[in-house]
């Protein structure tokens, strides 16, 4: 299931905008759409079958996002923001004290199709091109062309939305191993905040993470006490300015470690969850039929086991209510086998755009009234207090040295609100989504 977001200008390849205001600006190069910006394998794709009988590690549900979101707070897989927040067209690719050579740089031979490909990203790959070629069937190339293109994807379905800032492009390194590219439009003129971030990290396990892999039943070989990794992924949270157009959040990634005696174990994680300020029966059951189609494809009992498994992780303890509506959450998936799981995260990524977008399209026009405006802020102090009390990732990642403050608080909105004892009238919209929250719904039955 290919995206099909319009065809795209022969320039540079993200220049979306309405009425010429706005948009986006990638890095520039040439770019054949109707053959480049697609996902890799999506035409003729396999069904695949078994996903729905994974065991889960740790005892369930309530497992969280596990090891992977927790290494987001040090790799930027959780928050995945930018560090340069300006309205700038693009931030500069690597640092000018580096040295660094583009990761583009190469032979004249490399113009090809991954290199055309590459062009459509909002920068050039992590890894390098040479790189990448060398590996095309490894899964950390198939992963990373993957997140690259969802990023390029969902970022100009938003800047199409929305008309007005431009996104800002900070691609950055880390000195243990790996970088991210993160894509921020900030203060437009629907959405308050939109970060679409893609992170591409290696290294060594921290003794910390280690601990949480062990406790979650994973035994590893380690040698010298060195556990190599590497972790990729997409993450996003988007923010519109409109109480009547949800907040959506979604995250994709692959881990691997290798073992002493050479071993690699390997999983993906991710979901997709839809948190409204007012309950919509019709955008409520748009948005999860969009994402059991997707699972369906690979397995009828995947949908309601990874439906629950949202509506269970994304809770907020002391409030007694989830964040939002839910969607879909998974983590550990490592059968039946690496190229079926795969697969099934790639279509779950592909509906994106599509459960999304039509949403915000549908409310960015929408009349409100200050009391309206109102309880979005206060329904965004919730948002951050899940956040920054309960997401394994963004705990992790703010109580580890050396990490990337700006990446873990990306899901954070701009504004919020608290209010000492704020009680809502009975049979209001505002106790109708409270109602949703604290008892989850069935919405595609």
């Amino acid at each position: 299931m290919a995206l099909h977001l319009g065809r795209l200008s022969a320039g540079s390849c993200w220049r979306a905008a309405r009425g010429g205001r706005g948009g986006l600006c990638a890095w520039p190069g040439r770019c054949t759409a109707a053959r480049l910006c697609r996902f890799p394998g999506a035409a003729g794709t396999k069904q695949c079958r078994g996903l729905g009988h994974i065991p889960t590690a740790g005892g369930g549900p309530r497992l969280g996002t596990g090891l992977t979101a927790a290494l987001a707070g040090l790799a930027g897989l959780a928050g995945l923001a930018a560090a340069a927040f300006g309205h700038v067209e693009r931030a500069e690719m690597v640092p000018r004290s580096s040295g660094a050579r583009s990761p583009l740089s190469g032979t004249p031979e490399e113009d090809d199709e991954l290199t055309r490909r590459c062009s459509c990203f909002m920068a050039p790959p992590v890894t390098d091109l040479r790189e990448l070629r060398r590996r095309p069937s490894d899964m950390k190339t198939k992963m990373e062309l993957l997140i690259l293109e969802t990023q390029a994807q969902v970022c100009q379905a938003l800047a199409q939305v929305d008309g007005g800032a431009r996104f800002s492009v900070d691609r950055w390194e880390r000195k243990e191993g790996g970088g991210g590219i993160s894509c921020v439009l900030q203060d437009g003129h629907v959405f308050e905040k939109a970060g679409v971030s893609i992170s591409v990290v290696h290294g060594n396990l921290s003794e910390e993470a280690a601990k949480q892999m062990r406790s979650r039943g994973k035994i590893l070989k380690t040698q010298d006490g060195k556990l190599p990794f590497s972790a990729l992924g997409v993450s996003s949270v988007i923010h519109p300015k409109n109480p009547h157009a949800p907040t959506v959040h979604f995250n994709y990634r692959y881990f691997e470690v290798e073992e002493a005696d050479g071993n690699k174990q390997w999983w993906f994680g991710g979901g997709c969850d839809l948190t409204p300020t007012y309950l919509n029966q019709d955008d409520a059951v748009h948005f999860h039929r969009t994402l059991k189609e997707a699972c369906d494809r690979h397995g009828p009992d995947l949908y309601p086991k990874f439906k629950k498994w949202c509506d269970d992780y994304f809770f907020i303890v002391h409030r007694g209510e989830r964040r939002g509506i839910g969607g879909i959450f998974f983590d550990d998936l490592d059968s039946p086998s690496k190229e079926e799981v795969f697969h099934f995260v790639q279509s779950c990524a592909q509906a994106v755009v599509p459960s999304y977008i039509p949403l915000v399209k549908k409310h960015c026009d929408d009349s409100f009234t200050p009391r309206e405006k109102l309880w979005q802020q206060l329904r965004r102090g919730r948002y951050v207090e899940f956040n920054l009390l309960y997401d394994r990732g963004t705990k992790f990642g703010l109580f580890t040295p050396g990490s990337r403050i700006e990446s873990i608080l990306m899901s954070l909105p701009l504004t919020a609100r608290w209010e000492y004892m704020h009680s809502t009238p009975e049979n209001s919209k505002e106790a109708e989504i409270l109602e949703v929250l604290r008892h989850p719904r069935d919405w595609v039955h």
